[in-house]
């Protein structure tokens, strides 16, 4: 191969580091103003986290403290709407956003709206409800679910109900849970899949409570699915 067939080679196949440092200079506007952008862009959010999230966070514990002691007090209206001096939880979702307390205030307000018999807006809320604490969350996946079978909408509190199990998986949350699941089963005449539901209680769950009486439903789903 001749000198010049080596030099063009190099040329084609091989980018050099003076092209690279040329890039480089070319384009240093342009990486300045990307590099400044994202720097701007975490600045505004430690800014926004702390100018702006957290004296709201701080306003909305102050303002939601009396629409928790009417929900304590099964005062369900004044926990929904306020009082008139303090607003109810739902005041608390609209105005304070994207808080901790407005996302603990969706439990609140779905379990009040559960209370009234309001079911479709008792589920609107539960489900809105964004936690992965081990007693809250289960206990909303969970009456969600009830507020789905009081609706007649069946898949979907099947679906609540596992969800309710798989989050809280111990002896107070699950076994309850587990034996909801088996009584919509059985609704919906799938008396395997509840006859598993309570099979698990009783295999998993013995010390429950609710794994006291649980052979009277095994043999209610046994003998109901031989007859099928």
């Amino acid at each position: 191969m001749s000198n010049t067939q080596t030099e063009q080679t190099t040329k084609i196949g091989t980018p050099s580091l003076g092209s690279t440092g040329n890039f480089i200079q070319e384009n240093r506007k342009s990486l300045l103003v990307i590099g400044g952008t994202i720097v701007g862009l975490i600045l505004l959010f430690f800014a926004y986290q702390k100018f702006y999230l957290a004296p709201r966070e701080t306003e909305a514990v102050d303002q939601m403290y009396k629409a928790q002691q009417y929900w304590e007090a099964k005062e369900w209206d004044k926990a929904i709407k306020g009082d008139g001096n303090f607003p109810g939880f739902e005041k608390i979702i609209a105005d304070y956003a994207n808080t901790k307390s407005a996302n603990l205030a969706y439990y609140y307000l779905g379990i009040a709206y559960l209370n009234k018999g309001e079911f479709q807006k008792a589920a609107d809320n539960l489900v809105n409800y964004s936690g992965s604490d081990a007693v809250i969350a289960p206990l909303a996946l969970g009456s969600a679910g009830d507020a789905y079978t009081e609706l007649k909408q069946y898949d979907d509190a099947i679906n609540y109900y596992k969800k309710a199990i798989s989050k809280g998986n111990n002896l107070f949350a699950a076994p309850i849970y587990l034996k909801k699941l088996g009584l919509v089963y059985e609704e919906q005449k799938d008396f395997k899949s509840a006859l598993d539901s309570y099979k698990k209680i009783k295999e998993d769950y013995p010390q429950s409570p609710v794994a006291s009486n649980i052979d009277m439903y095994i043999a209610r789903a046994e003998g109901k699915q031989e007859s099928k």
